[in-house]
């Protein structure tokens, strides 16, 4: 097998889709997960750019395995890279690596930089040097590179050749406007490599003509074996190349290796939803390998030899990529997705047990209702725990109450409060708790807090990190049904994300919050207060 090198820029590109905006927590959460599968080189953002940014590369994630990166461009022109202040701000940045984007088609150097092309080379050379020269792999995105070597194929070679000549490791080539096909794609790169043997290209591809996967399949299989795509999909205009559906073609149906295990291909359905879910987003249903009906058969004749012989019906087994088969008329679930995520959590039981079959039908029924397992993790195991052996109650919660106030206080100033009370048992004892906050959710989480940390002092290092309200059912207007996804981290920096659902957004926050918490003290063995005699 060759090795294919996979570059995600999710956190980047991602960043550009109309209507996304990533927060801090985001960026660290989806980049955890990015190296949890085994992605090579994660792209963060553009320190310098936006305060988000400059957080990250403050204090970036910890990464086990994946590169991670900063992006930037070329030095600006009549000035040195190392006086750069717009460069600098990219090599200060905390990151493994730096990617650069440089203009290589001659018509941009003369109209938007009006620089000569000499000018334009210098700029590439210097800045890549000045990256190898601060201890970073350099990397460079040879802009609009696609457009450029059709209007002048010799400049452009001359921007490839100076960014490897100065020690870049990957030279990617940008088919930025997306206008480009798979067999130009094939035909340019042939050039490229015959024109400059022995360069390490890559290859980035925005998806305006739907084509991006295929164009950077072509490319690897013209010799390409770095590989620049985001999740899903996203990016400015229709996109970049999704790497979900990439990442399987080339393991797959290619039979290269990358830094993904075969075996991790399954957290691929999680990795997508996980995006959807931080971006408030209806996860795509025909999305390929990952959708709910990429591998959804219909009733009657399909279906039926479905059943009978997947293979002459379906390109691959569904669980390889954590989905899995659904009859839609039968209605008809196998066990395999929940017994893998069972055991992901370590929850003994025997594929055998009758329970198996009730906890399907569980969730079935309440992500019929609008509740979601893929990414709130702490939930999905409280509801099989509940299910296949028993939860304790740590604590149960009565009554609330949640008062807002919108005033003008002693300055002026215009400001809201939430106030919120609780009453709760917890091992047979009553409280009653009463705070403020800055918000309801806020205001509920300090008065059970208040009450539970009094029992449960392990409690005090969790804190609720993120926060995310959709509306399931909008065409019921001010009724309708929402799901609150709260996600937790204690001192440690462990995370996990719980649900909620109802039309009431307060007691949909009340449910995760409960979830979240009861997940916290089952997962650190706490035994739970007992009731007094």
């Amino acid at each position: 097998m060759e090795r294919v090198y996979i570059f995600d820029t999710t956190l980047r590109d991602g960043g550009q889709t109309k209507g996304v905006d990533f927060s801090f927590a985001d960026k660290i959460a989806i980049s955890e997960a990015l190296d949890d599968l085994g992605i090579d080189y994660i792209e963060g953002g553009w320190p310098g750019a936006n305060p988000t940014d400059d957080k990250l590369f403050g204090s970036p994630p910890k990464l086990k395995v994946s590169n991670f990166v900063a992006f930037g461009m070329t030095r600006r022109p009549n000035t040195s890279a190392a006086n750069d202040p717009g460069l600098n701000a990219v090599l200060s940045g905390k990151s493994d690596s730096v990617c650069l984007v440089g203009k290589t088609w001659d018509f941009h150097v003369s109209k938007a930089l009006n620089i000569t092309l000499e000018e334009n080379i210098d700029m590439i050379s210097e800045s890549i040097n000045e990256i190898n020269k601060r201890g970073k792999q350099a990397l460079f995105d040879c802009e609009h590179f696609f457009d450029g070597f059709k209007n002048n194929k010799k400049f452009a070679l001359e921007c490839v050749s100076s960014a490897f000549e100065a020690g870049a490791k990957w030279v990617v080539l940008c088919d930025t406007n997306g206008g480009t096909l798979p067999h130009e794609v094939t035909k340019i790169i042939n050039e490229v490599n015959e024109s400059i043997p022995g360069v390490p290209l890559g290859i980035h591809c925005h998806n305006d003509s739907g084509t991006a996967v295929a164009c950077s399949l072509a490319a690897i299989e013209a010799g390409v074996r770095h590989v620049q795509g985001t999740i899903n999909g996203l990016g400015e205009r229709c996109g970049n190349a999704d790497l979900i559906a990439l990442i399987p073609n080339l393991m797959l149906k290619l039979n290269y290796e990358t830094g993904i295990k075969k075996e991790n291909l399954y957290k691929l359905k999680h990795l997508s939803r996980l995006i959807d879910d931080r971006l408030n987003r209806s996860p795509n249903l025909t999305q390929p390998y990952v959708g709910e009906a990429a591998f959804a058969h219909k009733g009657g004749l399909h279906a039926s030899g479905v059943q009978k012989d997947s293979r002459s019906y379906e390109h691959i087994e569904p669980e390889i990529v954590g989905n899995q088969r659904s009859f839609v008329v039968s209605d008809q679930t196998g066990k395999s997705n929940i017994i893998a995520r069972l055991k992901e959590v370590g929850l003994k039981f025997d594929v055998k047990d009758s329970r198996l079959d009730k906890l399907i039908e569980n969730i079935k029924e309440n992500e019929f209702k609008g509740f979601s397992y893929d990414t709130a993790e702490a939930s999905f195991e409280l509801i099989a725990r509940r299910t296949l052996e028993k939860v304790p109650d740590y604590f149960v919660i009565g009554r609330f109450r949640v008062m807002d106030e919108r005033r003008f206080n002693a300055k002026g100033d215009l400001v809201v409060e939430s106030e919120a009370s609780v009453t709760l048992n917890v091992g047979g004892q009553s409280f009653h708790e009463v705070a403020i906050g800055n918000g309801p959710v806020n205001a509920v989480d300090t008065a059970l807090r208040k009450a539970l940390t009094k029992i449960y002092p392990s409690l005090n290092s969790v804190s609720l990190v993120d926060y995310k309200v959709r509306i399931i059912d909008s065409g019921s207007g001010t009724e309708a049904t929402t799901r609150v996804l709260i996600e937790c981290e204690d001192n440690n920096g462990d995370r996990w994300r719980s649900v909620g659902l109802s039309t009431n957004i307060i007691d949909a926050s009340v449910m995760a919050l409960y979830d979240s918490l009861t997940w916290r003290l089952l997962s650190l063995g706490i035994t739970p207060e007992a009731p007094a005699n």
